[in-house]
Order: C-alpha cells, then structure tokens, then sequence
C-alpha cells in the first residue's frame, strides 16, 4: 500500500507543476523580489509562485486514500488538517502578494492570529476527539525524562507549529533549498515512525517525501518554479506536528536545524542592529549572508544541503534512542 501512495503522490506532483507553471504565468502570478535583497536575485522576479499548490494537492489526495483504505488513520488525518490550515494561510498570503504585486500579504498580525488557531484547533481535535494518544509532556532525549505540562502543553504547541512554520519560510529564498531539506526531515522521521511503531506518520512522511520529489526538479536552480508561502508554512507546520506526534519534539531542533540557524540569523541580525547599530552578517537570512561573501546560489544549497543530512542524522539518533 505504501508503495502505491508514494508513486501516485509523486506522479500527482510531477504531472501538476508543467501544468500549473503556464497557467501562473498567464495569469501573471510571478514572485516580486524584494529591492534589498542580493541584486543577483532581480532576475528571479516574475517566476511563478505558489508552487506548493501543487504538492498540497498532491498530498491531500493521496492522504485520502490512505485514510479510506487504512486501519488507524487517524493520524493522518490531524495531519492533514495541519496540512490544509497552514497551506491556505499561506494560500491566501500568496495571493495578496501577486495580486497587489508587492512583497507584503498577510500582515504579521493576522498571519500569526491564524496560525495560532490552526495550532490550537489542532489540540482540542487531539485531545477531545483522542483521534491520537501523543503525551501533554516533552520528551527529554536519552535520559528517558518527560515534563509533564497538561493543558499548558497547547501553548508549547502553538510556540513549535508557529515557529516552525515561519522558519520553513524563511529558508525557502534560494532555488530547491526548502524543498531539499523538507525531503531530508521527512526521510529521517519516516524512519523514526517506522522504528515506534507509529504506521500511519510514517507512511504520511513517505507521502510528504515523494510529493516532493515530484516538485524539486522544476524548483532547482534556475527554479521554473516557487512553492511560495503556499508551501513553505505547510511544511514548517507539518514538521512541527511530526514532532510532537511521535513524542519527539526536541529531535526537530537537530532534524531541522538549518531552519533553526536560519530563523535565528534573522533573530540576531534585528536585536544587533537595534541595540547597537550594527549587523552581524551581511543580510539576514543567513543563507543571503553567504551569497554576499562569494558563494554562488548553487554552493549554499548544496552546503546547507549537506549540514541538514548531517544534523537530520543526529536528530534521527536522538530520536530512536
């Protein structure tokens, strides 16, 4: 069965995005480059956004049929509810962007109201509902501790799909960077789900995995393609929602650690400036800090590409130990 998903969601993928690309640009739904950004990415300006679309799609159908030929999905089907909300904020995001063609959409307030509705509807259906049985404590690596939080476990929630969410979308700035490393994370939880037992995360990551497959040779660089925040907060949200449901929260810090350095670039770079003037890197985020000190587009992803699987590796270790 599981092999049947991967290949139909990969498929699904591979086939929508030739299909989308010409319909984005007919109907001029480009991405605007910011002007502060590194001028050798003006040239990306008018590629089509809201990419994720397509691997959102993918994923929700195929997760449906899991779902109706399954025993015990009910996994599966608080994470495609997270998969849903995040994507259409970021859906709707997207859309204020291309349509008033400028970089701003939602504005940080309503994106984080509606983030924090879809983290909080997503533990009443948890709880309430018992559609699955993850613990209200996180999990301490190796030394077999939890911290007990109850109720109060529904404001870690929203602090973890938040911030992930946002994370995701802040890497995702250079072509195939993202989409890489969500294929990597979702590799090393797919693994993880298998060793607990937890059968339907793991086959949702197998779907996760080649939905995204299906995307990443039309986002390489030259990208043909951006997922935009259509797919960036999805993924951020479903990695958080990962972590939690396999009682493995802290893994997420080692399995996603490029996005973790990535969010705290921008951290450090707004609290340096502000209280002394100065900035620690270049730009922020930090993958646009090394294309300004000479590596090419190419050479980051690559790099970053490469820590990612080495610190996903570690995050796996913790996970299953």
């Amino acid at each position: 069965m599981v092999y049947l998903l991967a290949i139909i969601a990969l498929l699904i993928t591979f086939i929508l995005v030739p299909v989308l690309i010409p319909t984005l640009k007919r109907m001029k739904f480009g991405q605007s480059i910011r002007e502060e950004g590194p001028q050798s990415h003006m040239k990306k300006t008018g590629t089509p956004t809201m990419g994720g679309l397509t691997f959102l799609i993918s994923i929700i159908i195929t997760s449906v049929l899991a779902i109706i030929f399954m025993d015990n999905s009910n996994p599966i089907i608080l994470l495609l509810f997270v998969t849903i909300g995040f994507g259409l904020i970021g859906f709707i995001d997207d859309y204020i962007i291309v349509v008033k063609k400028n970089n701003q959409g939602l504005t940080s307030k309503q994106k984080f109201l509606a983030q924090i509705a879809i983290a909080v509807i997503f533990f009443i259906l948890s709880q309430v509902f018992n559609l699955t049985d993850f613990s209200t404590g996180i999990h301490i690596p190796f030394v077999n501790i939890e911290i007990p939080l109850s109720i109060a476990y529904v404001i870690f929630i929203v602090f973890w799909q938040v911030g992930f969410s946002n994370a995701v979308n802040l890497t995702d700035g250079l072509d195939g960077l993202a989409t890489g490393l969500s294929i990597i994370g979702f590799v090393m939880y797919a693994i993880m789900a298998y060793f607990q037992g937890a059968t339907s995360i793991g086959i949702f990551c197998v779907i996760m995995i080649f939905a995204l497959l299906g995307f990443l040779p039309f986002n390489l660089n030259p990208a043909k393609v951006f997922m935009g925040d259509t797919g960036s907060l999805a993924l951020g949200g479903i990695f958080a929602t990962i972590s939690i449901m396999l009682n493995q929260e802290l893994s997420l810090i080692f399995i996603g650690f490029v996005f973790v350095a990535e969010t705290l670039s921008v951290m450090m770079q707004v609290t340096s400036f502000k209280l002394t003037g100065k900035r620690i890197f270049k730009m922020s985020p930090l993958h646009h800090h090394f294309e300004l000190v000479g590596w090419n587009e190419k050479k980051v992803v690559t790099v970053f590409w490469t820590v990612g699987l080495i610190s996903g590796l570690i995050g796996l270790w913790i996970g299953v130990n």
